[in-house]
């Protein structure tokens, strides 16, 4: 899969005009790539959704190239999730994101009021979530549809 991974790469940032090099790294979960371009802004986009765009692409691609071994969100047996890292954006937002919702989650706590947050793309709840969860006291569920789903901090009952 990772010879495949690495034509798909190949051709959309030809396709897109973009001079820069990447890294394919395996882990048990997933394939981890993180691509190292000057022009990183137009990877990621506002608040990650052209990354968050160019990640979903890259796994329909691959797994249309592996024989429709399935989505990427299918859990179908034997196909690893692509995440995609442009110079090491990701991994700082998510590092932010765990301290934020630490904070968060240590408010909710003072106050004993639920706290709605700003919507956010579903990575970037699954870290809030994660973190929430390793809190005692508080806890955390996904509200809204679309565009509009967000995250509620609540005291636990």
């Amino acid at each position: 899969m990772e010879e495949q991974l690495g034509e798909v790469l190949d051709n959309l940032l030809g396709m897109l005009l973009l001079e820069g090099s990447y890294d394919i790294e395996e882990t048990e979960e997933s394939f981890n790539v993180s691509i190292e371009t000057k022009d990183a802004g137009r990877l990621i986009g506002a608040r990650g959704e052209s990354l968050d765009g160019l990640q979903l692409l890259v796994n329909q691609m691959v797994s249309r190239k592996m024989g429709g071994a399935g989505l990427a969100l299918s859990g179908a047996e034997g196909y690893k999730r692509v995440i995609i890292d442009v110079e090491g954006w990701r991994k700082q937002k998510e590092e932010e994101l765990a301290k934020s919702a630490e904070s968060w989650g240590k408010q909710v706590l003072e106050t004993k009021q639920p706290m709605d947050l700003e919507p956010q793309s579903p990575w970037q709840r699954r870290i809030v979530h994660m973190t929430i969860s390793e809190m005692d006291g508080v806890e955390s569920e996904s509200a809204g549809e679309g565009r509009d789903r967000h995250i509620v901090i609540k005291p636990v009952k």
